[in-house]
């Protein structure tokens, strides 16, 4: 995790994407509740040097309503964000540094990660330097 990623989680429901974020956060030292922001369309969770928040899109009728929301402030240089359902926001979201899409496998999920930016390609390969050691 580095401020400034935007991380654009796809799937259908019940999928995994917010046992995904609540794992991220757990990584990252956060031990308090972590909700599904379904309801709320975001959480915040405010994490030693970085503003990590959770949004939840699902239920939004209108591109528009992302706009009218002031969500655009969120995405800041000292920010992680993470979306759920950015399709739903249209064309306005900023382009992900990652965009992961997790499906139904047998009786597990399979995840698909693609790199968009530069610092998404250096996410990938640090990553890739794990699985190997």
């Amino acid at each position: 995790m580095a401020p400034g990623l935007r991380l654009y989680l796809g799937g259908d429901l019940g999928a995994g994407k917010t046992t995904l974020v609540r794992g991220l956060l757990r990584a990252l030292g956060y031990r308090g509740k972590v909700k599904s922001p379904t309801f709320t369309l975001v959480e915040p969770y405010a994490i030693s040097n970085l503003d990590f928040y959770h949004f939840d899109f699902y239920r939004f009728d209108d591109p528009a309503e992302w706009e009218q929301a002031g969500f655009r402030d969120y995405f800041h240089p000292r920010s992680v964000c993470v979306v759920e359902w950015p399709e739903k926001a249209g064309g306005l979201l900023p382009p992900p540094d990652l965009d992961i899409r997790i499906a139904f496998r047998d009786s597990g999920r399979i995840v698909h990660i693609s790199a968009h930016t530069p610092l998404g390609e250096r996410c990938i390969e640090r990553l890739n330097t794990r699985s190997t050691d």
